[in-house]
């Protein structure tokens, strides 16, 4: 047997698991994962799609039971002191119910990834050669309390050919597993194989076994906060995915329009405070002689101003900002301003500052808008448009896993492309090297 080869299924790489007993929490699981991942890959596109559709319609059916669920883990968390606007999160209804299982109905709408061209040639010597997408295999996902993750993690997967590990947050176990049971027992039903999706204890030790099952898991991908991301980037052998926090940006060039600056800053920061594409620092040329009015509007709105000197002068609500504000992402009604010199100022700033999430510049200016798009360094670079609009249901992409604020792989918003690799598939006609 060649170095690293290993028999029975279990994982071929040296540096993988070679022994399940080291996950006795997740290690049945994974191997159920492995052995689902090597079906999946092969399934068409018709039974991928007939079973997101049975399962959409199943949780329907099966709502009551969900919700019942659910019910215990709210009052549970209620109980602990949960703050409104997390339990707000983890709270399902019918509409929620309805709204999740439209989602998977909205992936068999979607083209499939898997198998498509990529790039293709003839070499000089004959040989036809194609790059073609492929599914990763076994695709891990820790997230926190948000029960709609489940499902949309789950169709994602499932569509493009991956089996899923779900490792959700303990408040939210008896509602994710309420889902999972629903998803797996359609799923099966429908001609998916068993372990295409697992549900993994919801216990911090249950984290630390997903991160270090490398050979059995292919890809790690958290979502949620930065603490969470933190300890998966620093603690992971299995390569990961990073979904980053996002301390986003807008820029006011000087030759923006009032009314439309206005009106996108309102929306970036006030539209929907508690996600990562909501803007937490405005940045303002020097020369924009509306900036008064705009920090007013902001706060006639119920926005906290975290400002600079020449910020705090324009309006007499802006309290100092301090280093740290440059740095939060606040998820409130809060928010950091800067009066920059320049727009080369003002991609220091957010260079030293941002998180790599989105950006965003308001200007009329040609030459400002191509300095702005060619040197801010961001999963996605907004212009004259709200930083809210980076979501891959905005995009059209459908359904996401997060967004992507890494540079391998994948970046932006994590569709159904995204869970995919590639394959080089080399056709010959006889040819020997």
């Amino acid at each position: 047997m060649a170095a690293g080869a290993v028999r029975g299924g279990h994982p071929r790489t040296l540096t993988g698991v070679s022994d399940v007993s080291a996950l006795p929490l997740i290690g049945a699981a994974a191997l159920r994962a492995r052995a689902a991942a090597r079906t999946l890959r092969t399934l068409p596109t018709d039974v991928k799609d007939a079973a997101l559709g049975a399962m959409a319609d199943a949780l329907v059916e099966r709502t009551e039971e969900v919700l019942a669920a659910n019910a215990a883990d709210v009052d549970a968390a209620a109980a602990d002191g949960t703050p409104e606007s997390v339990l707000d999160r983890l709270r399902l209804d019918a509409g929620r119910v309805a709204g999740v299982a439209a989602a998977l109905r909205d992936l068999v709408a979607l083209p499939d990834p898997v198998g498509d061209v990529v790039r293709g040639s003839r070499l000089p010597n004959g040989l036809q050669l194609r790059q073609v997408r492929v599914p990763l295999g076994v695709v891990g996902i820790v997230y926190e309390a948000r029960p709609n993750v489940t499902v949309d993690a789950a169709g994602l997967c499932l569509k493009s050919g991956n089996a899923a590990l779900l490792r959700g947050s303990a408040s939210a176990f008896r509602t994710n597993a309420a889902l999972v049971t629903v998803l797996t027992e359609t799923a099966e039903k429908a001609g998916l194989p068993a372990g295409s999706v697992e549900l993994l204890p919801a216990d911090r030790a249950s984290v630390g076994e997903l991160l270090n099952a490398r050979g059995l898991v292919d890809v790690v991908i958290p979502r949620g906060g930065a603490s969470l991301i933190e300890r998966v980037v620093r603690e992971s052998t299995v390569p990961v995915i990073e979904t980053g926090v996002g301390n986003c940006h807008v820029y006011v060039d000087a030759s923006a329009d009032a009314a439309m600056a206005e009106a996108i800053v309102l929306n970036a920061k006030t539209h929907r405070v508690s996600v990562c594409n909501s803007a937490e620092t405005l940045l303002v040329h020097r020369d924009v002689a509306f900036l008064p009015r705009l920090l007013a509007a902001l706060a006639d709105a119920g926005v906290t101003l975290h400002g600079d000197d020449r910020a705090r002068a324009a309006h007499d609500a802006v309290v100092p900002a301090t280093d740290e504000d440059w740095a939060t992402e606040y998820l409130s009604m809060d928010m950091a301003v800067g009066v920059v010199d320049d727009l080369p100022a003002a991609l220091e700033h957010i260079d030293r500052w941002g998180s790599g999430h989105s950006e965003a510049i308001v200007a009329d200016s040609a030459s400002a808008i191509a300095d702005f798009t060619a040197g801010v360094d961001a999963a996605a670079v907004l212009v004259n448009a709200s930083t809210r609009f980076t979501d891959g249901g905005e995009f059209g992409f459908g359904a996401e896993i997060g967004i992507s604020t890494q540079k391998l792989h994948a970046r932006g918003p994590l569709g159904l492309p995204e869970l995919t690799s590639t394959t080089y598939v080399v056709t010959g006609n006889g040819h020997t090297r």
